[in-house]
């Protein structure tokens, strides 16, 4: 039996055995998709000391990168008043909208005390970065940022000195109480390695769910980032295929749906101190908080359910892993944002958005030979048909 497979055996072991609430849990709520199982008794939502930092968070916050409503959003007051207190937003994200929302947000409740507020550039240069800070605090009416990100870094080059030495030249001017980054491409691992070598990043947000237990190199990477106190949090929890391919698993529970299950499954390791949901209806926000508040443990046979899942839809869930299967072809094809970006159109409906960001690929990567693809197809980990599924994205996206 190989390590790989020996790590992901003993990982869901663990998960089972462990509590899956941690913090100031209380008394439990239940809740499924359909309102099954309900108690009246209101727990706490459970809170995480963000790595070594010495805040205090909440297991689950909310990603505000969809439209928010800028008058009055219904979403983020009732994830406040449920305590979700937490808010990740990004000067790019709803289309530029989210930061406004989020500052007449602040504004109703009356207190920027009460908030943990994130906010993230795509900035490549500490100049840009120091800049984009200067922009995000204007436009969200604060003067301080919990939590600022590099966004989506891909180069393990962010992490060299100037960019550290910029992030303590932040958190000492008091915009922003600490830096980190975010990355979902195929290198979280390496970037997340070095990140805990050279010090000076509090925390990390990145891509983590059921699919990525058994994943050796990444379990040394966030073991590493523990050690040296850098806060996990995880984002795109819910490893998403479209509905139609998710059903060859027919999930059962008594205790939740599908997607409670994909997070309980997160935060049954007890490494991670947070997830970033991005919650774009009310219905999604009672389970999600009914979920984080609930005390009870997935069973054996519920991450077993997940495993299958993981197996099962593997072919279809891009890992963003585009070191393997970009490099391998003669020509420069993108094929991992494609991808990515047709599980937005199918997954998340995000059609509209899914469309803007393919079109900004160069239009010199989106030329392909489909039997040339074959070789991408082959170095794939999870035995995706690239050649069909960029098709599919070509297809839907443009």
């Amino acid at each position: 039996m190989n390590e790989e497979k020996i790590g992901r055996r003993n990982f869901l072991k663990t998960a089972v055995i462990s509590a899956s609430t941690v913090g100031a849990a209380s008394l439990a709520v239940a809740q499924t998709r359909s309102g099954t199982k309900t108690d009246s008794r209101i727990a706490m939502l459970p809170h995480k000391e963000l790595g070594s930092t010495g805040a205090k968070v909440p297991i689950l916050m909310l990603g505000a990168s969809q439209r928010l409503d800028p008058v009055y959003d219904k979403i983020m007051h009732r994830c406040f008043k449920e305590g979700v207190t937490a808010i990740d937003t990004a000067l790019s994200y709803g289309w530029g909208s989210s930061h406004k929302a989020v500052n007449n947000f602040i504004k109703q409740i009356g207190d920027r005390k009460k908030l943990w507020i994130t906010s993230k550039s795509g900035s490549s240069s500490p100049r840009g970065l120091a800049s984009d800070l200067d922009e995000a605090l204007e436009e969200l009416g604060t003067d301080y940022l919990d939590l600022y990100f590099m966004h989506g870094i891909n180069d393990e080059d962010m992490l060299d000195k100037d960019y550290l030495v910029l992030g303590d030249k932040l958190r000492k001017s008091g915009k922003t109480r600490f830096f980190g980054f975010s990355c979902h491409d195929g290198n979280v691992a390496e970037l997340m390695n070095k990140a805990a070598k050279v010090g000076g990043i509090d925390a990390i947000l990145f891509r983590y769910n059921f699919r990525r237990y058994g994943d050796l190199e990444l379990n040394r990477a966030i073991d590493a980032c523990k050690n040296a106190g850098i806060g996990l949090i995880a984002m795109k929890t819910y490893g998403s295929v479209p509905e139609n391919i998710q059903k060859v698993v027919q999930f059962t529970s008594q205790n939740f749906s599908i997607d409670q299950a994909k997070l309980k499954s997160v935060w049954a390791d007890d490494r991670i101190d947070s997830i970033v949901s991005e919650m774009d209806s009310l219905r999604v926000v009672r389970e999600n908080i009914a979920a984080a508040k609930s005390e009870e443990k997935l069973s054996a046979n519920e991450f077993h359910q997940l495993n299958q899942l993981a197996a099962l839809t593997s072919s279809y869930a891009c890992n963003g892993c585009s070191q393997y299967c970009e490099s391998v072809l003669q020509n420069k094809v993108a094929i991992a944002d494609p991808l990515r970006f047709l599980m937005y159109y199918e997954c998340y409906g995000k059609e509209e958005r899914a469309r803007e960001l393919f079109h900004n690929i160069p239009i010199e990567t989106r030329q392909f030979n489909r039997s040339e693809l074959a070789r991408a197809s082959a170095v794939c980990p999870q035995g995706i048909n690239i050649a069909s599924r960029l098709s599919k994205a070509y297809e839907a996206l443009t």
